[in-house]
């Protein structure tokens, strides 16, 4: 008789960690800005691009929140998978991208027009609609939707 060699696999768990808790006054999200309000709130105004991902309920209000990348002055990278990681392990039904522009300009890039396709896409076969993707300019607070523009 042959003997049959074995290699081990690794058992793992995924779960989220909660890293800490912001104030949020939890009404549903309903407009562009209070998105912009809720991206101010957890990175201030940084001096470089910020990614987030709200996870949003059923009845659109934010559930929780996820810095998908912190990027340099004027750009940040983000893949669907990242995106999408903290939604599904959240249940969120929906989810609302945004991010800064240090520059202040929030005209949307050749690159935030192609992420935002992907994500949109991602989150179809997922059944994880995309609601919006914000631009946030964090010195004025004025903010720049995607939706609004007919981008999406």
């Amino acid at each position: 008789m042959t003997q049959t060699a074995f290699e081990t696999i690794e058992l793992v768990n995924i779960q989220m960690v909660r890293e800490r808790t912001v104030f949020y006054n939890g009404n549903r999200v309903t407009a562009p800005h209070q998105a912009a309000e809720a991206f101010i709130s957890i990175v201030g105004n940084p001096d470089r691009e910020y990614f987030l991902a709200f996870m949003v309920d059923g009845k659109n209000r934010i559930t929780s929140v996820s810095v998908i990348s912190q990027g340099s002055l004027n750009q940040s990278v983000v893949h669907p998978r990242e995106t999408f990681k903290a939604a599904v392990l959240a249940n969120a039904a929906s989810v609302i991208v945004a991010h800064n522009h240090p520059s202040g300009d929030l005209v949307p890039s050749r690159e935030d027009i192609e992420i935002t396709r992907r994500l949109k896409e991602a989150g179809d076969i997922l059944g994880i609609k995309v609601l919006d993707h914000v631009i946030v300019n964090t010195d004025t607070r004025e903010s720049a939707s995607f939706v609004q523009q007919g981008l999406m």
